[in-house]
């Protein structure tokens, strides 16, 4: 089993920037890759950014590139989102997916961000 676990959000003013973290761990944990989701109220949950562990593979969702970097420290199992210049229709709850090598996915409980007009 991999354990997921988020952490950084929190309320920014809009021009605002936040860092997010995600941290994976379990027994042998073998990550293929992580990525990070939103979900705003009331909608569906979207892909924001996603990171290889292992390759040079970053993929952003249009409307945070130039904005969000997402990167990686192998060595910690972990991943960094920067959210720079935020808007408020970035305020979600944003989810840190962990993919195995195996395929499987697991899924972190998800930190809240809030960004005032």
């Amino acid at each position: 089993q991999v354990q997921v676990v988020e952490s950084g959000g929190g309320l920014a003013q809009t021009g605002g920037s936040l860092r997010l973290s995600c941290a994976a761990s379990g027994r042998a944990v073998n990550t293929r890759s992580m990525a990070w989701f939103r979900q705003a109220a009331g909608k569906e949950r979207e892909f924001v950014a996603s990171i290889a562990m292992n390759s040079d593979g970053i993929a952003y969702i249009d409307s945070v590139k130039d904005r969000f970097t997402i990167s990686r420290d192998n060595a910690k199992n972990t991943i960094y989102l920067q959210m720079n210049s935020l808007k408020p229709e970035d305020t979600a709850v944003y989810y840190c997916k962990v993919r195995v090598f195996d395929l499987r996915d697991f899924w972190g409980q998800g930190t809240q961000v809030t960004v005032s007009s």
